[in-house]
């Protein structure tokens, strides 16, 4: 999901076009939520920008440590 995040940087992506394009469409709703739960925890509070009833998108300060992070462990 950070992949599909920061590829997208600049732009909210809803939650069916990013659970999609992660690869985790068969899984629940919730299931996606905590996944984003998991990156705020990783990269800090405000990396993961909601945007109410359409989706979310990274913060362009948390772009940088998503990378390094993508790097470190492509998965």
């Amino acid at each position: 999901m950070l992949a599909v995040l920061v590829a997208n940087r600049r732009r909210v992506v809803g939650r069916r076009e990013l659970s999609r394009a992660a690869g985790l469409a068969e899984l629940s709703d919730r299931r996606c939520d905590s996944i984003l739960v998991g990156v705020r925890r990783l990269l800090g509070p405000d990396s993961i920008v909601t945007v109410r009833s359409r989706g979310w998108m990274i913060a362009e300060d948390a772009v940088p440590a998503a990378l390094e992070l993508l790097e470190s462990d492509p998965d």
